[in-house]
């Protein structure tokens, strides 16, 4: 998902508009999660950047999403921009201390 999501509706409030935000995110990243993983994969990772437009997004962690859409309705940008890319995960093999 790359998008320009505006912050500013003529017939929206602007708390539902970034509920509604929120919303397509959460339904965007089930959506990934929910397909079929390849063969030696352990999960779904998402690779993500915001910012206030494509030039200026910078790389921030799925769980800080929300976060970053609320700074962004605090410092009333007009629009920001939100990119999440799914990739396979790998766990991380387990050392033993012995």
């Amino acid at each position: 998902m790359r998008k320009t999501f505006a912050l500013t509706h003529p017939k929206l409030k602007p708390a539902r508009l970034v509920d509604a935000i929120k919303y397509e995110v959460k339904k965007y990243l089930r959506r990934e999660r929910n397909k079929n993983l390849p063969a030696d994969a352990d999960f779904w990772d998402f690779d993500c950047r915001f910012g206030a437009t494509e030039s200026q997004a910078d790389v921030i962690k799925v769980t800080q999403i929300n976060k970053h859409i609320d700074h962004a309705v605090d410092a009333q940008l007009p629009s920001f921009y939100l990119e999440i890319l799914a990739k396979p995960g790998y766990r991380a093999p387990l050392q033993d201390e012995e």
